[in-house]
């Protein structure tokens, strides 16, 4: 069992208002929704965020993804089941996560833009910031996703 830790909203109210205007401004962005979602639940499985990847799945099964492709986004690699734009989307999102090992690399920026204009390119970058934020957050209190 998790020990109970303080609420994200205790955090530091100052500091939960910013991340709200990050997660409003990527809420806004012109990225297909889907997209977002898959930068959000890989980046979340690749930090081992439960509770993001449990509120990210659902997100996306609501707006119509299919179970067989969340259950292949850890595996994606091996998977026939991403287009090449989404592989760009998800090696970009995989190095952003790692971002310590080799930063966005050369290879995966260039393939992000033969699909991406760069507000596009700008917008997934912000989400891979915000979410890889809130699950620091999340793991750090030991959020626990309820329905």
């Amino acid at each position: 069992m998790l020990n109970k830790r303080i609420s994200k909203k205790d955090v530091s109210p100052n500091a939960y208002t910013a991340m709200m205007a990050l997660e409003n401004y990527i809420a806004s962005a012109k990225l297909n929704p889907l997209y977002k979602e898959m930068i959000k639940i890989r980046a979340s499985q690749i930090n081992g965020c439960a509770y993001c990847i449990d509120m990210h799945t659902k997100d996306a099964r609501n707006l119509g993804e299919s179970e067989r492709r969340i259950y292949a986004l850890s595996a994606w690699r091996e998977s026939s089941l991403f287009s090449e734009e989404e592989r760009a989307l998800l090696a970009a999102t995989e190095e952003l996560t790692n971002i310590s090992i080799n930063g966005l690399s050369d290879e995966a920026y260039n393939n992000l833009i033969k699909y991406f204009d760069p507000l596009a390119i700008s917008e997934i970058i912000m989400i891979n910031v915000t979410i890889n934020s809130w699950n620091r957050i999340a793991i750090s209190i030991h959020s626990q996703y309820e329905d």
